[in-house]
Formats: structure tokens, C-alpha cells, sequence
């Protein structure tokens, strides 16, 4: 039978006394148990919070270039497709750092690289804390302004 650290063994001696003593606890397999172990993030993991960050950021009318944004579309739109939000956004995850490529397309007026540090903040904030990667660089690409009287690239539903 094996004890705790917290219980006690009792015993009786000769003369009929009950002594109490506390044996010492066996560890077993040693260390921290936080630090047995490797946890592994995908690439895909880092690259889905890091897309939702940034489309958090006023300004930012959508991710991808105008091909990706298309073919997303019809992606979409493809039962069980769903949409992605990993477009326009790849990662490089090593063991403890990670360096993303965000592309972007942003509204007409916005100060572009007002919206690009917000994205920056904002992406490595979230990335940092949800993984705890160190984010060693957040490069972005603008490869669009979205203007007030254009169309988007994604067009209405047939069915509503």
C-alpha cells in the first residue's frame, strides 16, 4: 500500500502506546509535472488567431489578395467549405518563436500604417498569449484599398 505525503502511519509499541509517524512522499518521475513533456502548435493553429486578430482591426476590409479572396469565395460557398479564416496569413512556428506574413486589404481613407502597427499590436498581442510564442516579426503586405463605391469580390448569395 502506498501512503501520501499527508497521511499517517500509526503503530502500536510494546507497551501498548499508539506512535504516529508521517512517511515521506515518493515522487514519482521527478520535476515539475508543467514541464514533463513537449507541446507542439501547428503552423495552422498560429496562423487561425493571427487572422482573426487582424481582421479585429478597424480598417482592415479583409485578408488575401484579390485571387485567394476569389477562390475563397467560392470555398465558401461549397457545403462543409466554410470560410477561411487563415487566408492571407502564413506562419513559421519553431519550438519557442514563430514570424508571420499577413496579407491585406484595407478601407479607402484609413491611414495605412496606422492600421498596420494596429494589426501588428493586435496579432502579436494575441499570438503571444494564447501560445506563448515568442513573435519574432509580423510582416504585412497591403495588396488593396477597398473604395467606397466598389463591389466587394465576394458576390451576394442567390438564395435569401
Amino acid at each position: 500500500m502506498t501512503e501520501s505525503a499527508d497521511q499517517l502511519r500509526t503503530q502500536n509499541t510494546e507497551g501498548g502506546e499508539t506512535v504516529s509517524t508521517r512517511k515521506a512522499a515518493t515522487r514519482r518521475g521527478g520535476g515539475d509535472p508543467g514541464t514533463r513533456g513537449r507541446t507542439t502548435i501547428a503552423d495552422g493553429v498560429v496562423e487561425k488567431i493571427a487572422g482573426l486578430a487582424a481582421r479585429d482591426v478597424l480598417g482592415v476590409h479583409a485578408m488575401g489578395s484579390g485571387v485567394s479572396r476569389t477562390f475563397g469565395a467560392v470555398r465558401d460557398r461549397v457545403p462543409g467549405g466554410g470560410k477561411s479564416v487563415t487566408r492571407g496569413v502564413k506562419a513559421e512556428v519553431g519550438e519557442v518563436q514563430t514570424a508571420l506574413d499577413l496579407e491585406i486589404v484595407v478601407d479607402y481613407g484609413v491611414s495605412i500604417s496606422d492600421v498596420a502597427r494596429d494589426v501588428r499590436e493586435n496579432v502579436i498581442a494575441a499570438v503571444e498569449r494564447m501560445t506563448g510564442l515568442q513573435v519574432v516579426e509580423v510582416n504585412i503586405a497591403v495588396s488593396d484599398v477597398k473604395l467606397p463605391d466598389e463591389e466587394d469580390d465576394e458576390p451576394e448569395p442567390r438564395i435569401q
